[in-house]
């Protein structure tokens, strides 16, 4: 699958196409938006789409400059991450000393600061010293979910590039026509903030079992209580779900969100289609005002287990509460 298949965000991408066929690329862009959003991907692609010996509409990524941006070792194109928590003062300095160097073809050199939000103070003054004097041939990319947390100064001498989530539907549908089942692709769909990343969650083989897991859960509590105390043991606190709690109790959102929208008779956009004969049996068992008021606890619960809370005895707690209605 290339690139251009998997970027999703068309807007940007026509933007970008545009200003790399007229040779009107800004100095600098700002890449922001929500964690897969596509962000990464399209700093890729555009790398390509500057080097790629046979670029029209799209890079061709097969010619060796594509290939060289996709293996990660061309050597005018760098990506720069946070050592640690931060992007720290040495990483911009090292930048700023390979950029010092001509290309010995002579062509644009592009670096990319991932989580560029998180640069410390000193490193965000030295890229600003960076940009104040742009270069023709230096293009920088500035990756982050908060583009507003940058300096302002640094905002100001970048042109902004805002990736938006994708449509869930647009997404559930092309993740459908490549042979992902509807069910996991209308799930993923609503955890993702864009294709790349729906299209990674629906294939994880952890994914599927979580999805799985939390049906279960949800069905036991509001059915079978010493059973779901024992699927809680058995499968998100000792087996291999443990780290995914949090996706699970995601999960368990949707399935709630899905129980009001069979009270107000909104099949069509049932997240959990699979499993809507049982939940209309359910859904008219409480009011309206309970199923939000459930979505509220579990909310709390993701809340204090983020804050070092024992997840067992939150997510009993949470099933207990519910036994209430």
């Amino acid at each position: 699958m290339g690139l251009q298949e998997k970027t999703g965000q068309e807007r940007i991408r026509s933007i970008l196409r545009a200003a790399v066929k007229n040779r009107s690329l800004s100095h600098a862009y700002i890449m922001s938006g929500p964690r897969g959003s596509g962000k990464r991907d399209m700093a890729l692609w555009l790398a390509q789409a500057v080097y790629c010996e046979r670029f029209q509409e799209e890079p061709c990524g097969e010619c060796a400059e594509c290939r060289k941006v996709l293996h990660g070792n061309h050597p005018d194109f760098l990506w720069t991450k946070p050592d640690g928590a931060s992007v720290k003062i040495e990483q911009i300095r090292d930048l700023q000393k390979e950029f010092s160097y001509r290309s010995a073809q002579a062509r644009k050199k592009i670096y990319v600061i991932e989580q560029a939000d998180r640069m410390t103070v000193q490193a965000a003054n030295s890229l600003l010293k960076f940009l104040e004097e742009p270069s023709a041939d230096v293009l920088a990319l500035l990756l982050t979910e908060n583009g507003q947390a940058l300096l302002p100064t640094i905002q100001s001498r970048s042109q902004w590039l805002s990736f938006v989530p994708e449509n869930p539907e647009t997404m559930a549908s092309a993740l459908i026509a490549e042979g992902i089942p509807a069910s996991l692709a209308r799930t993923a769909v609503r955890l993702a903030a864009g294709l790349p990343a729906a299209r990674e969650l629906a294939q994880a083989e952890w994914f599927a079992e979580a999805r799985t897991t939390m049906v279960q859960l949800a069905k036991e509590t509001l059915t079978r209580y010493p059973a779901a105390l024992l699927t809680v043991q058995q499968k998100l606190v000792k087996g291999e779900l443990a780290e995914r709690l949090d996706t699970v109790l995601d999960l368990w959102l949707l399935f709630l969100r899905d129980m009001i929208q069979l009270q107000c008779g909104r099949r069509e956009q049932l997240v959990f289609a699979d499993q809507v004969d049982w939940m209309a049996d359910k859904a008219f068992s409480r009011g309206a005002h309970d199923w939000v008021r459930a979505m509220e606890q579990v909310t709390d619960v993701q809340k204090r287990i983020r804050y070092h809370a024992n997840s067992q005895l939150a997510v009993e707690k949470l099933i207990l509460d519910m036994q209430g209605g």
